[in-house]
């Protein structure tokens, strides 16, 4: 199976090229540029396998959460690729992707989302499948949902902009903390491989960006009264 995946959600940009297995990737930070240098990043890959984009069998995106710009541009792209190469489409959530990639079996997989809060969610291996336990959410890191049991890793930007709390909130139930992790393009392509393969893949005008902060300007009343919507 062939796919392209790549993540825009962060400041990182990353991107890869799943052969059967064998995978290249480009992985860089990318700060505001996602959207100038995507397309050129895509063209070198393909180069580099010496493939059309038509030849692949799907395209899967970084869906959310995330960075707003960043999830609209993750998703834009899949689309155009998609539309113009007759290409299905999956999604991925991100903080998924952050639990596919730490090598770990349970895991809370928690991204920075900027204004004071952090996207959250947790998960625990199955075999080669994923078990949600608690499903992606927007919380300040102070007001934490509770997970069961222990030894689980942490994995994200938050655990690094937001360590003390975090780690105060889940210190007896902490194996180990991932720092500098970012969703990765490779554990996309590893968490979408099956469900293209398994017939699941959407049609392009299906792609759509997962949000969880509905809106990211708030008047100064509306912050007295309880922050950002989750």
């Amino acid at each position: 199976m062939r796919l392209l995946a790549f993540d825009t959600s962060t400041e990182y940009l990353s991107l890869a090229l799943w052969l059967d297995g064998r995978v290249l990737v480009r992985d860089l930070h990318a700060g505001q540029t996602h959207s100038q240098r995507i397309l050129p990043l895509v063209r070198e890959l393909l180069d580099e396998a010496s493939l059309q984009l038509k030849q692949l069998d799907g395209i899967a995106f970084g869906a959310g959460p995330g960075s707003f710009t960043g999830l609209r541009i993750a998703c834009g792209v899949a689309q155009g690729l998609a539309f113009g190469a007759g290409l299905p489409v999956v999604g991925v959530s991100t903080l998924l992707a952050l639990a596919q990639a730490s090598s770990a079996d349970r895991v809370i997989a928690c991204l920075d989302a900027r204004m004071g809060e952090v996207y959250h969610a947790a998960y625990v291996r199955d075999g080669n499948d994923w078990h949600e336990v608690l499903a992606p959410g927007l919380y300040a890191p102070e007001v934490l949902p509770a997970v069961p049991d222990a030894d689980w890793v942490g994995a994200g930007s938050g655990w690094d902009s937001y360590a003390d709390a975090l780690q105060g909130a889940y210190a007896t139930q902490l194996s180990q903390v991932l720092p500098g992790r970012h969703p990765s393009a490779q554990a996309i392509a590893e968490l979408a491989a099956p469900q293209f393969a398994a017939g699941q893949g959407l049609l392009a005008a299906q792609a759509a960006p997962l949000y969880i902060r509905n809106k990211v300007a708030l008047k100064t009343s509306e912050r007295l009264q309880g922050g950002l919507p989750k």
